[in-house]
């Protein structure tokens, strides 16, 4: 009885040793598995960081061993002290993308800010109609003196809506920067005389502003047939080369939406002064009383895709006119006026014109230039890449005689020209009177550059009329490729008088008068004269 309660007690001692070394080998894995997982988490940093340091070399998974030689026997079965977080960011994949960076805002760029609530001024929210027939124009004022107290502003001129304004000038100096007119529905002129009072020189100005934008898919609408009436016919300086077959030309004077008699002078439709980053964009100016788009006294200025549109028979109704402004860029537009359809007057230098569509028009003039012998200065002028069909002329460098100062550095390159009466003039002679008189002071003109202009013309293909006093010096042409169209005028080979230069390839027709090299003597301006 005694043996077999000591058998038994033997066996459940065997099962009970059995049951401890089978947890402890268990237990054993389990630490083991664990820091092995830790380690392969954290090999990344790990190993970053054992590269940072020169004190200690990289152990390459031998710290289970280490731990064992340690006189701590315990240590193997803990968790190892993790090495502390570096300031040097890890790498970042490529290819990941991180939920954080993700719910980044885009910063915008500083000229183009993200405008709130407190920066958008509706003229509805003013007062506004938009029904085309009750004044809105105290409603575009109020509107315009709270969008001019906020940095940045927008005032919105909303589609689908026909706002009736009179004469208004925002301006400046006190107003913030980078103010942007969204202009998206229709702007109309009062047609009735008393709007006008005697007469005024604009209609919507822009004044003393600093990164005004005016842009949108809008329209502004002089409705100018009343005026155009008062004017006709109306007489360019070149009108006297321009000799009609047979009479056949047509006399009649533009329409009119109204009859009343409206103040002698005209009001240009959209004007800026003395204002710095000008952008015009986008928007259509139609039948203006006068200039459709003036810059005076301005800088920093673009105009793009814009359109002007008017009929060819109203008179002064030049596109753009530039006035003592500098800098300036105009591309991608299209103008169609009574008129020039770019304006180049004193004071202007550094403008570019490229990629424009004019006609009908006068062409793209410099000038005119030194009228009641006052001074004039214009310089470094380029047009290129220009299209014009039916116009009365297409680069033109036109001057009064009596005046002072000067044009040069000039450049004419890539003009396509449809069925153009005079495509290539200098007029020293410049007069839009019945008679003009004779004087020796002129504007000097020198350094022009003509180069691949192409197309055909109606009435004389050059027409170089220079002051015998200060002839035109240094006048170059390249690839002129001009044919006539005949038409109903009669026709005329190329004239020069006094214009000097050199013929860089054969040109068509032969220009043969115009003189090479330099003139044998050229007067002088005085300093008080030179620009």
């Amino acid at each position: 009885m005694i043996m077999r309660k000591s058998l038994r007690l033997r066996s459940i001692t065997l099962m009970m040793l059995m049951a401890v070394l089978v947890w402890s080998v268990t237990l054993e894995t389990c630490i083991a598995r664990r820091g092995r997982h830790w380690r392969h988490n954290n090999r990344r940093s790990s190993d970053l960081s054992d590269s940072m340091s020169s004190k200690k070399p990289k152990s390459h998974g031998n710290s289970h061993h280490s731990s064992h030689n340690n006189n701590n026997s315990h240590n193997h079965e803990s968790k190892p002290k993790p090495k502390p977080k570096l300031q040097t960011p890890p790498k970042v994949d490529d290819n990941y993308n991180s939920p954080v960076v993700s719910q980044l805002p885009k910063v915008q760029p500083p000229s183009l800010p993200s405008l709130n609530e407190s920066q958008v001024f509706n003229v509805m929210d003013f007062g506004a109609k938009g029904d085309g027939i009750r004044d809105d124009t105290k409603a575009f004022e109020a509107a315009w003196e709270a969008a001019c107290k906020v940095e940045a502003s927008m005032m919105i001129i909303p589609p689908e809506y026909t706002f009736l304004v009179g004469p208004i000038s925002f301006s400046g100096p006190y107003c913030q920067p980078n103010i942007v007119f969204q202009l998206d529905g229709t702007i109309i002129a009062p047609t009735d005389s008393k709007s006008w009072g005697k007469g005024l020189m604009w209609w919507i100005d822009f004044t003393k502003l600093v990164g005004i934008k005016v842009q949108g898919k809008g329209v502004i609408d002089g409705r100018g047939s009343g005026w155009w009436q008062q004017d006709y016919p109306f007489i360019d300086g070149e009108t006297k080369l321009i000799v009609p077959l047979n009479n056949s030309v047509n006399q009649n004077p533009p329409g009119s939406e109204f009859d009343l008699k409206m103040p002698s002078i005209k009001p240009t439709a959209l004007r800026f002064y003395g204002s710095i980053g000008v952008e015009v964009s986008g928007i259509t100016i139609q039948n203006s009383p006068q200039c459709h788009l003036k810059f005076d006294n301005c800088g920093d200025v673009v105009v793009h895709d814009m359109t002007v549109s008017s009929p060819g028979d109203s008179p002064n109704t030049d596109g753009i006119h530039l006035q003592n402004t500098r800098d300036v860029l105009i591309h991608s537009t299209t103008l169609a006026c009574g008129d020039d359809c770019i304006s180049i007057q004193t004071g202007c230098s550094n403008v570019y014109i490229h990629t424009v569509t004019c006609g009908p028009g006068h062409g793209i003039s410099i000038g005119s230039l030194g009228k009641d012998s006052t001074k004039a200065c214009v310089s470094n002028i380029t047009v290129r890449d220009v299209a014009m069909h039916n116009t009365m002329t297409g680069v033109r460098i036109k001057t009064w005689q009596g005046g002072v100062g000067s044009v040069k550095g000039i450049l004419f390159s890539n003009i396509q020209l449809n069925e153009v009466q005079l495509p290539i003039v200098i007029d020293q002679f410049y007069c839009d009177h019945t008679t003009c008189k004779n004087q020796t002071s002129a504007v000097a003109v020198e350094g022009v550059t003509y180069e691949r202009i192409k197309g055909t013309y109606t009435v004389k293909p050059v027409h170089f009329a220079c002051s015998d006093d200060f002839p035109c010096v240094d006048v170059l042409l390249s690839a002129i490729e001009l044919k006539p169209v005949q038409e109903r005028y009669h026709m005329y080979d190329p004239f020069c008088w006094q214009t000097f230069g050199e013929l860089n390839t054969p040109t068509l027709p032969p220009i043969d008068c115009l003189q090479i090299g330099k003139p044998a003597r050229n007067r002088v301006q005085s300093d008080h004269d030179v620009c």
